[in-house]
């Protein structure tokens, strides 16, 4: 290959942009990959932006700057000596010298914040869901792995709403995919292995034809994944649907839509290969498996592959 192919995944804080990421670089194989967190460039540490009064999610808190200029250095192939933010102290520590692989997988808050570094690119995914949903992400991750209490963690969200409404949101638009987990209607209390999943696949790139496989709904009964059209932000889409009560069956049909169009996908859609497919950790820490989310990820590591056959 010529240059990295770059994945953009963005999305407010704990809105599950490291559990999908894990699935897909998985996939693509470790060795293969690149990690960056784009919170690596943050311009102020916790004590400071408490100071300040200034959240993590506003432009002047991030070197952006340095952020898109080491996005045009990954895509061409030269190495950068990346900043290094701790979520665990609220610190800076030594910055890591970083020379991508083929695929390099950048995740954050602010990612599609500027054009220059929108450009950099070849496929952006937008993490959108539903708020009360990634509050309980939040509570759950910064209680348990991040020493927070939960009140702190309540009272963080309010501070950071209307950033979070300013700056991060606004990021949608720039998307090529956006997903959105949900639960069901009669689970409003499921957080983990049975959320449905809502893809907005725009037409900024070239998606798989699903419409050979997919079922319309059936007089009251739902089927379990749907394909339609709708509109987002405005502007018209295609919208894809899988039910967290999918079957393996189901959800492998759209799986050999995305194999029979590229053949070297074989091996990314086969399971026993690629274990981390679609695994989440429930409430109390069990594994369990989510063919919405595994089918999110292949889905998006499809694109990826795409993108490497115009660059070999």
């Amino acid at each position: 290959m010529n240059r990295s192919i770059i994945l953009g995944i963005v999305g407010d804080s704990a809105a599950g942009k490291t559990t999908l990421t894990k699935g897909i670089a998985q996939v693509l194989g470790p060795e293969n990959v690149t990690l960056i967190c784009t919170d690596d460039y943050h311009r102020y540490d916790r004590q400071q932006r408490a100071e300040i009064g200034i959240t993590a999610l506003h432009p002047d808190c991030n070197y952006l700057d340095i952020m898109q200029q080491h996005l045009s250095l990954l895509r061409t192939g030269q190495p950068i000596l990346k900043p290094v933010y701790s979520h665990h102290t609220g610190t800076f520590e030594a910055p890591q010298y970083i020379k991508p692989n083929k695929f390099v997988i950048i995740e954050g808050l602010l990612g599609y914040s500027t054009r220059a570094a929108r450009e950099c690119y070849d496929i952006k995914v937008y993490l959108a869901p539903p708020e009360e949903l990634r509050a309980a992400w939040k509570v759950k991750r910064d209680t348990l792995k991040r020493g927070y209490t939960e009140e702190q963690v309540r009272a963080e969200l309010t501070k950071r709403e209307a950033d979070s409404e300013k700056f991060i949101r606004p990021q949608r638009q720039w998307s090529d995919i956006v997903v959105s987990f949900y639960p069901p209607d009669n689970q409003v209390d499921e957080t983990n292995g049975h959320l449905n999943v809502r893809l907005v696949l725009r037409p900024t790139i070239p998606h798989p034809d699903f419409t050979q496989i997919i079922s319309p709904t059936k007089g009251d009964e739902r089927a379990a994944v749907r394909l339609g059209l709708g509109r987002d932000m405005g502007k018209p889409v295609d919208v894809l649907e899988v039910d967290g009560h999918a079957t393996l069956e189901q959800v492998t049909k759209v799986e050999h839509i995305m194999c029979s169009d590229m053949p070297y996908l074989t091996n990314v859609c086969d399971r026993e290969l690629n274990p981390e497919l679609g695994k989440i950790l429930g409430t109390t820490g069990e594994v369990l498996q989510s063919y919405p989310l595994a089918l999110t990820q292949l889905i998006i590591t499809y694109h990826i592959l795409k993108a490497t056959q115009i660059y070999q």
